[in-house]
């Protein structure tokens, strides 16, 4: 789930039938002032109910990894396979602060042109394809002033209370695939027992040369990973 997995989205649209939402907060999605892992959790089984979908494969990167799990921990009844990119049920501090430094910079009264917010990201992201990947929430309002497709204050703000640890009484006992980027460390052997405990059948795989934002790096290998995952 998530507009910004569109990338991979056509390619599944061949075998399934894809829904790619935007989190709250993010996107067309609506605005509010709260967003905890739990109340998104119940926005995806809200959006499940109002669309007459019974169960589901669940897809989900970083942010949405974490609420996707949380949707299968809260609702096991309504998930048939989970796919989480990059991201563990476990606490995380920090993380995104040259994301959000990036963003917060580019001054959007003054943008003329993408190429201008460009130049402010590229002091605090390095990688070109992340940044392409983050100028995609920029768009033309109605008056042709620039503005973000994420509502970033709030995003801000609520970011630490995000990176807490998914928690359920119960585990969700159906198949579970991590996809990790080599390179990125947000998903450690340390964390392992924390995630087996409450997904027990979860497998690992690891794209080689990729890091947190593993699905733009290598869309391809990406895309073979799910489709073989959900087909098997």
């Amino acid at each position: 789930m998530g507009g910004n997995l569109s990338m991979i989205a056509k390619p599944l649209a061949e075998s399934f039938k894809v829904y790619t939402l935007d989190l709250r907060n993010h996107g067309r999605s609506p605005r509010a002032d709260s967003m905890t892992l739990s109340e998104m959790a119940a926005d995806v089984r809200e959006f499940m109910d109002a669309h007459g979908i019974n169960r589901a494969h669940l897809l989900g990167h970083s942010l949405g990894g974490k609420v996707a799990m949380q949707v299968a921990l809260n609702y096991p009844e309504r998930v048939e396979k989970l796919v989480v990119a990059d991201i563990a049920p476990v606490a995380y501090s920090g993380g995104h602060s040259d994301v959000f430094a990036g963003l917060e910079a580019v001054n959007l009264s003054k943008l003329t042109s993408r190429r201008d917010a460009d130049k402010v990201l590229c002091q605090f992201i390095k990688e070109d394809n992340v940044r392409m990947f983050l100028l995609k929430n920029l768009y033309r309002g109605e008056k042709g002033e620039f503005e973000w497709r994420l509502n970033l204050p709030v995003l801000s703000r609520c970011y630490p209370c995000l990176g807490h640890a998914n928690e359920c009484d119960q585990p969700f006992t159906g198949p579970v695939l991590f996809i990790k980027g080599e390179l990125s460390d947000y998903i450690k052997e340390a964390y392992s027992d924390a995630t087996r405990l409450l997904f027990p059948r979860a497998q690992l795989k690891i794209i080689q040369n990729t890091g947190h934002w593993l699905h733009a790096e290598n869309p391809v290998i990406f895309n073979q990973l799910v489709t073989r995952f959900l087909a098997s």
